[in-house]
């Protein structure tokens, strides 16, 4: 029935710590076992930085075994502090809310919720720690946590050490993600956490805490914090974050993004992010020169088509085909329809590249023009109040680029 999820998953890059190895892959290879990773709501998508763990998931449900994704209704309300140099924002309840459901449509991308025996389960874990009683909750649970280790803990050392503020409610995080364990283990025998290399010690809080007040033997599993070869972090790019959401973030720029990808990156990203046979990876990932972009676009696909399925991959690969191949101007690039009013009054270079989400603000959008970065219909724009106008259309377009990779269309509504 299952098949040796940790050998998959440490030969795919996935792994940084695992907590008891042999007993944990025991009891995966002799059972159907349940584990979770627990996703905050922090907005109303997840990006490319949370896709390593649901990727996680998905493979532990390949393998036979009962996936839980956790929605955190509950601890967004607080706040996580790991890996943060400062407080997060905090939300509205209402605002939590909308992001839940955003997000459930994340999960049912990659993760089966109709399997006879291993289906998904979503949990939210509002529906436990708002029943909690402080008083009471303090009384059975907190007399189980040291302050004294807490604080060694990454997420509250790190802040410390920098001398940067950390709430009271900022550091009961971690016992409230212990509790969640405790909580997932007696509602469903939930024995394996998985999350990111930061989250080590609040997991490790909840296999002590299952321990003390459950006597369960809890497992601990978590993936690196991963880096592109140059030393960005994953799931974020110059515009901002990566988001799995379409409406949040195009399957246009979705599939761009990882066609992109730095030809150091592209053997560890498609073990990571894609299906694709480890035997085939190996034959990737040992191109060099024109030929990594052979793979570059094999990347874009599989990764393209597990968030946005396989017809939406494949237009936004026409579009590429079209604008990068052969010169033409593809309907499907990203547009921006405007009134033919306001090309006859004129409109302003660097208003447009703000309004069309090429730049953040006017000072950034003069820099690019003046580094030689713009160009109009592949017309090169050196004059940072260059202003458009009717006759800048072409067959009713006008192509804006940024570089050489990034291009977008205006039109006429």
């Amino acid at each position: 029935m299952t098949t040796d999820f940790i050998h998959i998953v440490k030969e795919r890059g996935f792994i940084h710590q695992i907590s008891e190895e042999e007993k944990l892959v025991h009891l995966l290879n002799t059972s159907m076992c349940t584990a979770y990773i627990g996703f905050d709501c922090t907005a109303p998508s997840l990006h490319i930085g949370n896709l390593m763990g649901v990727m996680m998931l998905r493979w532990f449900q390949k393998t036979g075994h009962k996936p839980i994704a956790l929605l955190g209704g509950g601890t967004t309300k607080i706040g996580d502090p790991s890996g943060k140099e400062q407080s997060r924002q905090i939300l509205t309840y209402q605002q939590i809310e909308k992001n839940k459901l955003k997000i459930k449509d994340v999960f049912k991308k990659f993760l089966h919720f109709d399997t006879a025996d291993n289906a998904c389960l979503i949990e939210d874990n509002d529906s436990w720690l708002s029943q909690l009683n402080y008083i009471d909750f303090l009384r059975d649970y907190g007399k189980h946590f040291s302050v004294n280790r807490m604080l060694t803990m990454d997420s509250v050392r790190l802040r410390l050490d920098r001398e940067q503020f950390l709430s009271f409610l900022e550091f009961n995080y971690m016992v409230l993600q212990a509790y969640d364990f405790v909580e997932l283990y007696r509602r469903h025998g939930c024995i394996l956490q998985m999350g990111g290399s930061d989250q080590w010690g609040n997991i490790v809080s909840g296999i002590d805490l299952g321990r003390r007040c459950e006597a369960a033997n809890l497992f601990a599993l978590t993936c690196p914090l991963l880096t592109t070869n140059s030393g960005n972090k994953m799931g974020k790019s110059v515009d901002g974050a990566i988001w799995l959401n379409e409406d949040m973030f195009s399957v246009y720029d979705y599939w761009q993004y990882w066609r992109n990808t730095e030809d150091a990156d592209v053997g560890r990203f498609l073990r990571i992010y894609t299906e694709i046979s480890i035997d085939e990876i190996k034959k990737l990932e040992i191109l060099q020169g024109q030929e990594i972009n052979e793979a570059k676009v094999i990347l874009a696909n599989a990764v393209t088509s597990l968030a946005h399925g396989n017809v939406k991959t494949k237009e936004a690969y026409k579009t590429a085909q079209q604008t990068f191949d052969q010169g033409v101007l593809s309907p499907n690039l990203p547009t921006f329809a405007t009134q033919m009013q306001a090309l006859k009054q004129g409109m302003g270079l660097l208003d447009l590249l703000v309004k069309i989400g090429f730049c953040k603000t006017n000072s950034e959008a003069r820099r690019h023009i003046t580094n030689n970065a713009i160009r109009v219909n592949d017309t090169l724009v050196t004059d940072v109040r260059y202003t458009l106008y009717e006759k800048d259309l072409i067959q009713g377009n006008i192509k804006i680029s940024l570089g050489k990779k990034k291009h977008f269309r205006v039109t006429i509504e």
